[in-house]
Formats: structure tokens, sequence, C-alpha cells
């Protein structure tokens, strides 16, 4: 699949990503610091993390202490960012029988994929230090670190590749990936959050570990309104257990209620922990939830 056009890369190229409580990066990005200085003023500095420039080591320190570090000027700052995408089975939503995702317009996963693959690509045109992941029964898969905009065309080959499948546990992975010790930094989970296990433990360990949260609730129409009634055999697509129901209209309209109920608990939780929490169907293009949606949520700019 392809996931964008080149007048599609040029339009994201003008944004940006916007963190406001986790501590930005210290290598030159494309951003505008809110600091005051020159971009030679010395700062600080930190540890070495994979990808950064080695032009900005200090080796005299690294003569005396034998350890790598990164010298920190005012004005030259970027940002870690991270996108984990939710390769689940219920992720396969309009689903097909080979297992692959292919109606580019209402599937969970492909929507997903290009979400990730837009906001991927202005973090690196930003200069930001990207990290992508898939999240994955059969084990979870990580781009990166990287950072510059040439690797681009690398992360949308990475995104292409994904497939759903599977039950993904996100309290799991979540907790693993707090666990990796990479740079904390502004991260979005995109997931229908239909995950047996949770996701609240996960979210947890990863704000203690100092990352920003956004969680972007990914759903179907369908999902939100199903367009089914009568007497229904349904079958979990994740487990494969089976539950034979009657969908009239009353029953209907107890799933809306209990549909409304879970998101905005959802949102309840996520306000009272500082995530950002951004729920969206599939009917509304990326195009807009990335350039109107998430601008108006403050993480795009």
């Amino acid at each position: 699949m392809q996931l964008f056009n080149e007048s599609t890369l040029r339009k994201l190229e003008q944004l940006t990503l916007v963190a406001e409580r986790v501590r930005v990066g210290v290598m030159k990005g494309n951003r505008r610091s809110r600091k005051r200085g020159t971009s030679i003023e010395f700062a600080d500095y930190r540890n070495y993390t994979k990808g950064d420039d080695l032009r900005r080591l200090d080796w005299n320190v690294y003569a005396r202490l034998e350890r790598p570090f990164i010298k920190l000027l005012e004005e030259e700052e970027d940002l870690a960012v991270h996108l984990l995408i939710d390769a689940s089975a219920s992720m396969n939503w309009p689903d097909d029988p080979t297992n692959k995702p292919t109606n580019q317009q209402t599937n969970k996963l492909i929507y997903a994929l290009q979400l990730a693959g837009a906001l991927g690509h202005i973090s690196l045109t930003s200069g930001d230090l990207l990290t992508v992941s898939l999240l994955h029964s059969g084990g979870d898969r990580h781009w990166g670190p990287h950072r510059n905009q040439q690797n681009s065309l690398r992360l949308l080959q990475f995104l292409e590749t994904g497939a759903a499948g599977g039950v993904t546990d996100l309290n799991l992975s979540l907790r693993n990936y707090a666990l990796y010790g990479r740079r904390p930094g502004l991260l979005f989970l995109i997931s229908d959050l239909l995950s047996p296990n949770g996701y609240q433990d996960g979210l947890n360990a990863l704000q203690s570990r100092g990352y920003e949260v956004g969680l972007i609730h990914l759903l179907s129409p369908d999902e939100v309104d199903p367009p089914v009634s009568g007497d229904l055999k349904l079958v979990d697509v994740e487990t494969g257990q089976d539950a034979e129901i009657t969908l009239d209209p009353t029953t209907l309209s107890h799933y809306r209620e209990r549909l409304r109920e879970w998101q905005a608990q959802i949102a309840n939780y996520c306000a009272n922990r500082g995530v950002h929490y951004i729920p969206v169907t599939t009917d509304l293009s990326w195009e807009q939830l990335v350039m109107q949606t998430l601008r108006v949520k403050g993480v795009v700019k």
C-alpha cells in the first residue's frame, strides 16, 4: 500500500509536534526553543543516546571519564517522539479473509498506520528523534530511534509491513516499553483499547518514566453504531469465543449507552492523569485528524 503522495508529504512538512510537559531533547531540531540565549551558548551535558550526532560529543569529557556525553546548547532542542501502534486482530476491522487489511477508508489498522506515518514524517522533518513500534502478540517490532527527513522512506517501508493478528496485551507491551530505557518524550498510543487485561497500568508505567502520553482511541463507525439487528452469533476475532444474541432496538440502545460510558471513563482517567485523549472513528479522514483535531488538542502546530 502507498501511504502518501508527494503533495500530502509537503503539507505535513509544515507542521511540528508539540510537547508541553516532557523535557525536550538537546540536539538541534527545526523547532524554536522557548529558552533565551544563542545557538552557541553552552547549557549542560546529557548521556549519549543512539542516533545522536557524534559531532556533539565532548571528547575532552570522554577522555577523562571514558563515558560519552553530549553538549547541550541553548536554542538547540529536539523532541524524542514515540509512536506505538496496536496491531492486535481487533484492529483488522473491517476484516479480510487473508488477515491483511485492505479497506483503506475504514480499516482500523490501515488508518493507524497512515496516521503513524504522518506523525512520523512530521517528527523526522522537525529533526526529532523518532521511534515507532508495532505492538503484536507475536512480539513487538520496533523501528528507530532515527532522526532526519531522509529516514521517512524507511519509516513508510516499515509501516507497510504492519499486519494485525492475535491478542495484544497492552499493559504488558507498555510496561516493557517503559523499561527499555529509551529517552522519554512525547508518546502516542494508537489503539482500539480492546485489550482483555486493560491499558491503565501500562500508561501509568510510561508516565512514571517521564513520557507525555497521547491516547488516540480508534474505533470503526460500525463499532459505534452497529448496522445489524436480529438473531446473531458474534465471534471474537482475537479469542475465537462466540455468543448468540438478539439485537433489537432496546439492546442496541443499551450497547450505545455502555459504549458512551466506557469512553467517558477513559476520558476521565486521561484527564486525571494528564493524558491527551483523542477519540476517533475511521470515517474522519486522518488528514483532518492531523490538520485540525490534533491542532486543537495542542499536540500539533
